[in-house]
């Protein structure tokens, strides 16, 4: 019929908005791929230069290796076929490209003649983010995947090629689930194997009661120095150890089993009982499922729960007795003290930022809550240590000023000495160094110079050649109310 639109009879804007609201994007072009109109139907992409396409061809607004896409969406387009939808990129200055799924409609209208397309467009931007979170958690449990295969390797080996009769014990049934050829060869000669054998069939009637003692000591104070005991192969005294550790919140015990004469290096006597504990499992938190350590005033460990044992990887919690908490926690040796400091100051501090050492070398960062606990025979800290190495990183937001001085640092490669480059950068760093150290510990000069290895006065000076006078607490830092924990 005469009297009917087509959309090719309207002029480029009135298509759009025709049109506009059934897609995030929509881009109307001519008969030869050119840009008459481009809307957008979201906020958000108003600002990514969608209007700067109209009056370029279509294939100039993507990158290079979505061109072929475009050319086959305009192919299907004027050839009058059923297009499919397509995803394209479109570049950003000082962004990430703009992921968009196209298809490609013809429309023609009666009276003017003039072919003309309709590119209906959807934001992929969500979708984009959400593939790349998924990857990184894919990639995350396969790094976990092959750090324990690696792991429990090097375990295997090393139990198999040691020269030192080795058992691992269930703690809770007393039953042997590995041995090493060196154990098999000992313990049991006549026998088929020892693994899934009782305990107790491996050693004489005589030594039970040693042996009970021995493993009750181990799961108690996590190691235990060697006994004799008889074997029950032949009668034959050979020296056994216990150490505990754990994996799954399972106990289990590592038995050496050395014969007479042969004796092992004796452990150390373990570390002193420490004071009762009740009074601070009352006062902050008794079971938790971070890692939870209370020490003196001083940072020296009273005690700590399991989750804190698992994570410094000690097989006991009384291992931690009686030792320094630095031992384990933070990236420097004054990062405790730093930690203490601000204790002194405030009472509490949370959200606090470090590194946990592991006996065994893992290490992992953490974020550290800490308070005053005030007890009937002197104050005392209390620290809750939460694992977030796992947590999924997202993109990391370099702040503009840093950008920006980074633009400005390779735009004068060539009219500058590469000194006077380098010299620039040493100062950008040192200055996000001073402000990292700042908010670290809360505006504090004095932790902050502590931190970074400089004298106050020397911080001080570097303030006022950045501007950064303002920031902190000034030379009043110490003078402010604090806490007695000494």
């Amino acid at each position: 019929m005469a009297n009917n639109l087509f959309i090719g009879d309207l002029d480029p804007k009135a298509a759009v908005r025709l049109v506009e609201s059934t897609s995030d994007l929509v881009v109307l072009l001519d008969a030869d791929g050119r840009v008459l109109e481009a809307a957008v139907h979201d906020g958000s992409l108003a600002g990514l230069g969608a209007a700067a396409w109209i009056g370029r061809p279509w294939i100039d607004t993507v990158t290079v290796e979505s061109r072929e896409k475009i050319v086959a969406s305009l192919n299907d387009a004027a050839q009058a076929t059923p297009s499919r939808w397509r995803q394209v990129n479109h570049p950003v200055p000082g962004a990430d490209d703009l992921p968009v799924l196209y298809m490609t409609v013809p429309v023609q209208g009666e009276s003017a003649g003039a072919a003309r397309m309709v590119a209906f467009g959807r934001d992929l931007r969500s979708t984009v983010a959400l593939q790349r979170r998924l990857v990184e958690a894919q990639q995350t449990m396969e790094r976990d995947y092959w750090r324990f295969r690696e792991a429990d390797t090097r375990y295997r080996h090393l139990l198999q090629t040691s020269h030192e009769p080795l058992l691992v014990v269930d703690g809770q049934n007393q039953r042997v689930v590995e041995a090493n050829p060196a154990a098999e060869a000992l313990v049991a000669k006549s026998r088929g194997g020892v693994v899934g054998t009782g305990l107790s069939a491996l050693f004489d009637e005589a030594s039970a009661e040693a042996l009970q003692g021995l493993l009750a000591a181990a799961r108690a104070v996590g190691k235990r120095d060697p006994v004799r005991l008889a074997l029950a192969e032949d009668g034959a005294l050979a020296w056994v150890s216990a150490t505990l550790f754990r994996q799954d919140q399972v106990p289990y015990l590592l038995l050496r089993v050395v014969p007479v004469g042969k004796m092992p290096q004796a452990h150390g006597a373990g570390h002193a009982a420490g004071q009762a504990v009740q009074g601070l499992y009352q006062a902050y938190v008794g079971q938790a499922s971070d890692g939870l350590v209370f020490t003196d005033a001083q940072g020296r460990v009273l005690t700590a729960n399991r989750t804190f044992a698992l994570m410094a990887q000690l097989s006991a919690e009384e291992q931690a007795r009686g030792e320094m908490l630095d031992r384990w926690l933070g990236r420097t040796g004054v990062e405790l003290s730093v930690l203490v400091t601000n204790l002194r100051q405030r009472g509490s501090v949370g959200l606090f930022t470090t590194s946990l050492r592991g006996e065994f070398g893992a290490q992992i960062e953490v974020e550290i809550s800490a308070s005053v606990l005030s007890m009937p025979d002197g104050p005392r800290l209390g620290f809750a240590i939460r694992d977030i190495s796992r947590r999924l990183q997202g993109e990391e937001r370099t702040p503009d000023r840093v950008s920006r001085s980074v633009s400005e640092l390779t735009e004068l490669v060539g009219r500058v000495p590469l000194k006077d480059i380098v010299s620039e950068t040493t100062e950008l760093i040192e200055q996000l160094c001073i402000e990292a150290a700042l908010q670290m510990t809360h505006g504090n000069r004095a932790s902050a110079a502590q931190l970074l290895g400089l004298s106050r006065q020397s911080l001080y000076v570097k303030l006022n050649r950045f501007g950064m006078g303002g920031q902190g607490g000034g030379d009043t830092d110490d003078e402010r109310p604090a806490v007695n924990i000494d």
